[in-house]
């Protein structure tokens, strides 16, 4: 065999994992450099999981929500609905959400025989081993794995379940609800999320901003048929359920979070690119993806380059998310929480559009910080002098 074939790497870039972060790299490439050999490694063999992702139309330009079209699974462009103790409000910002499946449908078809089914136990700069002992090489390598333990991070937690119900009879909302949290609280921040697919189906999906990891997936099933039940709501079939345990950052060490692991490219989670309030990852999921389409390099070393820097910087830009998180964690006491969203939803369309897409403004900070605090003055003081030296509020 001719030496220097031998030694061509069996892919251009692999990408390890299929999930959301993964799935929007290999799409981007697939449209923008279809000549790039791309090969994405997940271990269930289906891209995306089994998620619901969202955005407001806000968060994204016009450009990417055309591109994401075909794996938007549904679209509110009439807004959406939140519901507080002493607020209730309908804001205008058009909603969208990409579903897995149709995420799958979307992308399998261009990858093809590139989609490879396996776990990964060895991922390093010139490719990936297998369980299976198969050894896949390629020019560069993305770890996409999602979340793992991060020391170097102080982070909360966004805990949920998610069912989506066949209803008897028509459930009546014609918008999402982001937020209703008129719940019991049970000492976190908990509300419940509604995203009406037709007249009678409905995901109905019990939320947590909590101090810790811990998902019981029985007991909030159990609130879940116990809000159904306060609408009236008669439930005929459970069509899907998924559930998830998303981290909510609050400071750390960004510098320490990228030393630990492989030294390869990471993307979604995994390279901490999610909103730190939210937790939502589809914004950050597209820039990222248009990122890396964009570059000439896209060798290891290039790309991990690129994904720690553009992770560092936005980390350090946003240090004033981080610092309410703060609030909301260590100076709210947990059943209050909801004191803090619920003044929040008080501001104006503009201030909320541009927090929700990580893009606030001085003044719109100023306006969020200012007034009658709904936490104790003494504690967001304090919060406010822990922040970093490094972070730019």
């Amino acid at each position: 065999m001719d030496r220097m074939n031998a030694s061509k790497p069996d892919f251009d870039l692999i990408l390890v994992g299929g999930g959301l972060a993964a799935s929007l790299i290999a799409w981007r490439l697939a449209l923008d450099r279809p000549e790039v050999r791309v090969c994405v490694i997940e271990r269930e063999g289906a891209l995306g999981g089994n998620h619901t992702w969202s955005i407001f139309d806000s968060d994204v330009a016009p450009i990417d929500r055309e591109w994401l079209a075909p794996a938007i699974g549904h679209r509110w462009p009439d807004g959406y609905d939140v519901h507080f103790p002493r607020r209730s409000r309908t804001l205008n910002t058009g909603y969208s959400s990409l579903t897995s499946e149709r995420l799958h449908e979307a992308v399998a078809p261009l990858l093809g025989g590139r989609l490879i089914t396996g776990d990964a136990v060895v991922v390093d700069a010139e490719g990936v081993t297998l369980s299976d002992q198969r050894r896949l090489t390629a020019g560069g390598v993305i770890d996409a794995r999602g979340p793992r333990s991060a020391p170097a991070l102080a982070l909360g937690w966004q805990s949920f379940v998610g069912q989506t119900v066949r209803l008897a009879e028509p459930h009546g909302l014609t918008r999402p609800t982001i937020m209703d949290a008129r719940v019991e609280q049970f000492g976190a921040y908990r509300f419940v999320y509604l995203l009406p697919f037709d007249d009678r189906t409905v995901m109905v999906e019990d939320t947590y901003y909590a101090d810790g990891p811990e998902l019981d997936r029985q007991t909030l099933k159990r609130r879940i048929e116990d809000y159904i039940r306060s609408r009236g709501w008669k439930v005929e079939a459970v069509v899907a359920e998924e559930e998830g345990v998303l981290p909510i950052a609050l400071d750390g060490d960004i510098d320490a979070f990228w030393a630990d692991g492989p030294p390869v490219a990471r993307a979604g989670l995994l390279a901490g690119l999610f909103h730190p309030v939210t937790g939502y990852s589809l914004p950050d999921a597209v820039l990222l993806a248009r990122l890396i389409a964009e570059q000439d390099d896209l060798s290891s070393a290039g790309l991990r380059q690129l994904t720690e820097t553009y992770s560092k910087r936005l980390w350090r830009e946003r240090a004033f998310y981080r610092l309410l998180n703060r609030m909301l964690f260590k100076a709210a006491e947990p059943a209050q929480r909801w004191r803090v969203f619920e003044r929040f939803y008080g501001l104006s369309d503009g201030v909320l559009q541009r927090f929700y897409a990580g893009r606030s403004t001085l003044l719109d900070k100023l306006r969020i910080l200012t007034g009658k605090p709904p936490v104790p003055f003494g504690r967001a003081l304090l919060q406010v002098r822990e922040t970093g030296r490094g972070s730019r509020v």
